[in-house]
């Protein structure tokens, strides 16, 4: 055998480390990073957006503000659709990274269920 068949044999190889770090190893990180962040933001955006019901509650309580149910559910509604939109245009993006993809969106549900 000569070096440049040695060379294309381990290019083939798909247990040899560089192989698994490139195309597993790598991609799950950055799937792992992207759905920690996502629950993080998720979080604090639900905390952001409670806040605002809550003195909205307060402000018709002490009759500053009316607020109607249907509005609100409405409001709910395009929020849950957009929450929807982006996780699914995420989840798409990582699942290019790879050539399988599997590894970056494994890693993002991971990264969901740790944050």
């Amino acid at each position: 055998m000569n070096e440049h068949s040695v060379d294309s044999m381990q290019s083939m190889d798909i247990l040899s480390s560089s192989f698994l770090l490139g195309n597993v190893g790598a991609p799950f990180v950055i799937g792992l990073a992207v759905g920690y962040f996502a629950k993080k933001m998720l979080r604090l955006a639900l905390f952001i957006g409670g806040a605002a019901l809550v003195l909205m509650f307060v402000g018709e309580y002490y009759g500053f503000t009316n607020v109607s149910d249907a509005s609100l559910q409405n409001a709910a509604n395009s929020a849950v659709d957009a929450a929807k939109s982006s996780g699914g245009f995420l989840v798409e993006r990582l699942s290019s990274i790879s050539s399988k993809g599997v590894s970056a969106t494994v890693g993002f549900f991971a990264g969901l269920k740790l944050g």
